[in-house]
């Protein structure tokens, strides 16, 4: 798997915001609700973010006490459980992007008429979900970098570096706890 391109999460964010808003001015435009996540999505993303948290917290446990010298090889990563912890931080930070770009464009419309509403539940609401999918991002990002090792030393690599090289190792990537070649 090859890592997030955060040029490629700025570009989604961008297009999104600019959709959410479009979407706002024609839902206000013929009297439709705003199109805003209700407050309980704020749990749902909430449970999301500490379920990839805790399952990133496990791999770089194992990842900082595996060291490549040890002798003491009894605890083992399951490869299929770091590869779905891989997932689902990529998975987050992308659902996260979407989110905040989203209500980005919701929340700036909104911002345009904040003097002439008296209720402005709506704009609260927008800036509190693009929070919620920045720390989405935030932790996605982070537990992506958890699951990053170095290459193993006991094999032989090229070059005459130790190690197994990481794929994508000529263009500066690491190689993630998932090793599917």
């Amino acid at each position: 798997m090859k890592p997030i391109n955060p040029l490629r999460l700025l570009l989604i964010c961008v297009i999104l915001a600019v959709a959410g808003w479009s979407a706002t001015v024609v839902t206000s435009r013929y009297g439709i609700a705003t199109p805003v996540l209700p407050l309980t999505a704020l749990a749902t993303m909430g449970v999301i973010v500490i379920i990839t948290l805790i399952l990133g917290l496990r791999v770089l446990k194992w990842r900082n006490s595996h060291k490549p010298d040890s002798k003491d090889r009894k605890t083992q990563l399951d490869p299929l459980l770091a590869a779905r912890t891989l997932v689902l931080a990529q998975a987050c930070a992308y659902a996260g992007t979407v989110l905040l770009g989203w209500h980005v464009g919701i929340f700036l419309d909104q911002l345009r008429i904040w003097s002439l509403r008296s209720d402005q539940g709506i704009t609260w609401l927008a800036l509190a979900m693009a929070g919620g999918g920045l720390v989405m991002i935030v932790v996605g990002l982070l537990v992506e970098r958890f699951c990053r090792i170095p290459p193993e030393d006991s094999d032989t690599g090229v070059n005459g570096k130790k190690g197994r090289p990481a794929r994508g190792e000529a263009a500066g990537e690491g190689e993630y706890a998932y090793r599917g070649d």
